[in-house]
């Protein structure tokens, strides 16, 4: 039990420490523009990858860091490998979402990445049925829940177009996944 514990502390704290180390190498170079999704062009497609691990701000890192901590450790649950799978494939398919159909500005930060744990989880419950499915999904709507709001335009510094094609990725991914069984920690 130990074991599955530092184990998933670690795959969660790579994700993390890799997100704070963009970030901080985004920040010291000022890359201009930032390596984010800027849609319907050449020039974003690397952004579908790069966005979630560069942030516009420290304040913009640590609400991600917030966020993706929680919801990552759920999703890290039934191991590393499957953690990476769902985790590529909600940042390519949320990634292409927003790219496609995004307002022509550039989109950054984790937030994306954020909303398609929690379309995962909760969509895992429906696919997968069981338990621990139900449970983490009842756990991420009572603690996450009020996210939701977050797919509707409000800010326009906020990109709500990550927000809402990282969560219905999320739940494309779930579906995805229906098949492939992780190796649980615990």
């Amino acid at each position: 039990m130990i074991d599955a514990i530092k184990q998933r502390f670690v795959i969660v704290l790579s994700l993390l420490v890799l997100i704070w180390l963009a970030s901080i190498f985004a920040f010291v170079l000022d890359p201009k523009p930032l390596p984010g999704i800027l849609p319907r062009t050449i020039q974003g497609l690397p952004g579908i990858v790069f966005a979630p691990f560069i942030h516009g701000s420290f304040n913009h890192l640590l609400v991600n860091t917030v966020g993706l901590f929680g919801l990552s450790w759920m999703v890290a649950w039934r191991g590393a490998g499957y953690f990476a799978l769902c985790t590529a494939s909600i940042i390519i398919i949320g990634g292409l979402g927003v790219w496609l159909f995004g307002r022509f500005n550039y989109h950054i930060g984790a937030s994306g990445l954020i909303f398609g744990y929690l379309g995962f989880l909760v969509a895992r419950a429906f696919v997968e049925k069981s338990f621990r499915a139900i449970l983490f999904a009842a756990l991420v709507v009572f603690l996450y829940g009020g996210m939701i709001w977050g797919i509707l335009p409000s800010d326009p510094r906020i990109s709500w177009e990550a927000h809402l094609f990282g969560l219905l990725a999320g739940v494309f991914t779930s579906v995805l996944m229906a098949n492939v069984k992780g190796k649980p920690l615990v």
